[in-house]
């Protein structure tokens, strides 16, 4: 009976690995066949690549540059040579065009990079081309010119499900090509404050520094995620690691190679996340989740397909919207022009609306490409006047300026903030310096961005 089991278990095993199209059958030291994912990733990991950057920065030296200490030292007020330094940073990449040489990575992975280089398993060395970058992502699309290159076929990041055995590929610590295995830990992981459109997939497939661009897949060799954060305490890895979902890229990358920047609309919304005292208010029934509508933008789609104020936010074209971060991000997938199908419950009842993706009436071009606010996640204030910041950057200027989340912008460079729109326009008064009045608790004061 137990030599009958265990051909049986063997069987099932063969035939489920035979099924998923990766565990294909390898064989042990006694000739017995047992599922292995190494035939997968014979064919993937000659996508997934090394990058390298290259920089060179001035050395910021805080006492030079103290008008103090250059004049108590009459120090010249401007030093003719500031001493420069080369640096070197290490990360990951995904081939998913082999004709067109396109390479999907994370922003943060080339961002202020004077060269980028990207190396191939086979030994081969390509200098890449930066086309297009998503900074409110974190990623950024690459080109290299190169013949016999190898491509990972993009997978549905949307059939995913808690429990799904996943593959990461990278470069970790500089390494070389790593091979990691898990499962899906969890699905749509928000409010982390990491990237400005948050809907990540959390794995506990091993992710470490210098994996960051490398390929998240299934066991059929489809890339489902680009694997960008963990949350490592120590340094290292503990077992919860971050992917943006391939969706999410596929749509950024479509519009970065066809318009070299990525659009983005709106449909005039304000909104937070329901706790359990919001959840008694509405009145929600047990196990209904969804996204508090707190307010609607004069004359945007919403209010013209007939949103209002206090709707709860269920579904969007069927799929359940359980936080905020869902919400932004199933939107900004969507390109200008699109509708979208919201079904809303309102007085208890559930009602579907149809609104159109617009055009944003706020200067979000601007804002997204000031520097002093770089990194820094903003929304009206639903609660009136002003703009909030919902999340900042770690080590972005603005985070060692001193804002926080949850300050309201009440003025910019002496301009009165009453929205995302006046905010924009405040920001084109001064490229280089930036004065903002700040509503942190009821407490009032000034603070400077340079």
């Amino acid at each position: 009976m137990t030599l009958n089991f265990r051909s049986v278990l063997l069987s099932i095993l063969f035939c489920a690995a035979i099924s998923a199209q990766a565990a294909l059958p390898a064989f042990d030291s006694g000739g017995r066949p047992v599922p292995s994912i190494a035939p997968m990733l014979k064919r993937v990991n000659p996508a997934v690549v090394n990058i390298s950057t290259f920089s060179t920065r001035e050395v910021y030296n805080p006492l030079l540059n103290d008008p103090f200490f250059r004049h108590f030292f009459q120090i010249p007020e401007q030093p003719r040579y500031q001493p420069k330094r080369q640096q070197h940073s290490a990360g990951s990449g995904v081939i998913v065009d082999k004709e067109k040489g396109l390479v999907i990575t994370n922003f943060h992975v080339v961002n202020n990079a004077d060269e980028v280089f990207v190396s191939l398993i086979d030994g081969r060395d390509f200098k890449a081309k930066v086309i297009g970058e998503d900074k409110e992502l974190d990623i950024a699309i690459l080109q290299i010119k190169g013949s016999n290159l190898t491509e990972v076929q993009l997978g549905d990041s949307n059939r995913l499900e808690v429990g799904d055995f996943v593959v990461a590929i990278g470069n970790p610590f500089g390494l070389g090509q790593t091979v990691t295995t898990g499962v899906v830990s969890a699905l749509g992981r928000s409010g982390l404050g990491i990237e400005g459109y948050e809907n990540f997939i959390q794995t506990d497939a091993s992710i470490n520094p210098g994996n960051s661009g490398g390929a998240l897949v299934n066991l059929n060799g489809e890339l489902i995620g680009i694997n960008t954060a963990i949350i490592a305490p120590s340094g290292g890895n503990i077992g919860i690691g971050f992917a943006i979902p391939i969706d999410m890229v596929k749509a950024s990358m479509v519009q970065i190679v066809e318009h070299g920047e990525v659009r983005r609309g709106m449909i005039g919304v304000t909104i937070q996340d329901i706790n359990s005292e919001l959840r008694k208010a509405f009145d929600l029934k047990h196990g209904q989740q969804g996204v508090l509508v707190t307010g609607v933008i004069g004359d945007s789609a919403a209010e013209k397909a007939g949103l209002k104020a206090g709707d709860v936010i269920v579904s969007v074209d069927g799929k359940a919207t359980r936080s905020t971060g869902q919400l932004r991000s199933s939107i900004a997938v969507r390109e200008i022009g699109e509708t979208l199908a919201l079904n809303v419950i309102r007085d208890g009842k559930e009602r579907e609306f149809t609104v159109k993706i617009e055009k944003p009436k706020v200067s979000t071009a601007t804002i997204s490409q000031s520097k002093m606010l770089q990194g820094v996640k903003l929304e009206n204030n639903p609660k009136g006047d002003g703009v909030v910041i919902v999340a900042v950057a770690p080590n972005s200027i603005a985070a060692y300026s001193g804002l926080r989340p949850g300050d309201v912008i009440m003025e910019a460079n002496r301009m009165r903030v009453y929205d995302l729109d006046s905010l924009g326009k405040a920001l084109n008064r001064s490229k280089d310096e930036l004065l903002l009045q700040i509503n942190r608790n009821g407490r009032y004061f000034y603070l400077v961005i340079r």
